[in-house]
């Protein structure tokens, strides 16, 4: 492959874009940042050598029909499942993703969203913004202590324990945690208690927070009968991929006071916002913003031109999926 064709489905930071197009002449920015959908992106893999997509692009089984050009995806994100990766080995194309250098940034997200809810920040935020606020009284928007409470931990992987980390040397947070994983043993904290289930963790814990991947095993992961597990005063906060709760029950626990609130960072079928959420003042919600620093997309796209560099090379990418 003497001068690849690479496609870059959306903008990237700054400083990557400009090293991708100082190390290869044939790159194809995606200037309007706009997503080029099922025809845009089956076009790329038709077209170029190096498809590079986000974590937003949809990749199933059928977009690998045929002969395709394409040998390489660099996805610029740590999550997956939006490719179809079987289809894409079949058609013998590498796929690469950007683990470990978005742990800090996302961990800072959930512990932002934790704060948020527990404190009622966002109201309050709104409050001032509508010029309703009508100065300080011993009663307004009393939110709920951090310090000293229970966090539980569903996926003790790098971002899970980053967030238990943080809660628990920042915030005196006792930890209760389930992963299927033996690696999660290795965390650290001390005092941390393994649970046997994940309705366990739910039954304990005053805020939950959830790290697993996305997958078909784990669409609805959260539902009505989990919630009903968790504590009327907890608060559910998701940074990890918006399919994992179920978000019509979601809706009714908040609504019924099943459960005291949550941040939510992911949304299942996002852009959209499932119907209802943005009704309730107990809801925090950011627009997906969890490895959103400049610092760690930089990070991301060199790490995505890392791997893409050692695939040319004949070398083995260091983020392989597969």
């Amino acid at each position: 492959m003497d001068e690849p064709v690479i496609v870059v489905t959306r903008r990237w930071p700054e400083p990557v874009e400009r090293e991708l197009l100082r190390r290869y002449p044939e790159v194809r920015l995606n200037v309007e940042d706009a997503p080029l959908g099922f025809d845009g992106l089956r076009a790329a893999l038709l077209e170029a050598d190096v498809v590079l997509p986000t974590v937003t692009d949809r990749l199933p089984a059928e977009m690998f029909d045929g002969e395709l050009r394409t040998r390489f995806l660099g996805n610029f994100g740590v999550g997956f499942n939006h490719i179809d990766t079987v289809a894409a080995a079949k058609a013998g194309i590498v796929v690469t993703n950007t683990p470990g250098v978005l742990t800090a940034a996302t961990a800072d997200a959930a512990m932002t969203l934790l704060l948020m809810a527990a404190r009622r920040a966002g109201e309050g935020e709104r409050e001032v913004r509508a010029g309703a606020w009508t100065g300080w009284r011993p009663t307004h928007l009393l939110g709920t202590d951090v310090t000293g409470k229970t966090i539980g931990i569903i996926g003790m992987g790098r971002i899970g324990t980053a967030v238990a980390r943080r809660a628990h040397f920042g915030f005196d947070m006792p930890v209760v945690y389930y992963d299927v994983s033996e690696h999660a043993e290795g965390h650290g904290i001390p005092g941390a208690r393994r649970a046997a289930s994940i309705e366990e963790v739910l039954e304990a814990a005053d805020v939950v927070s959830l790290h697993m991947p996305g997958s078909d095993e784990n669409t609805h992961l959260i539902d009505a009968a989990r919630l009903a597990r968790m504590k009327p005063t907890a608060f559910l906060i998701n940074t990890a991929r918006g399919d994992i709760v179920d978000h019509a029950a979601l809706v009714e626990a908040l609504r019924a006071g099943t459960i005291a609130g949550c941040g939510l960072d992911v949304f299942e079928g996002e852009p959209t916002i499932p119907d209802g959420l943005l009704e309730l003042d107990n809801v925090v919600a950011l627009p997906h913003l969890g490895s959103a620093t400049i610092e760690t997309r930089t990070a991301m796209g060199m790490l995505v031109l890392d791997n893409l560099e050692a695939f040319l090379a004949g070398r083995e990418p260091s983020c392989r999926v597969v």
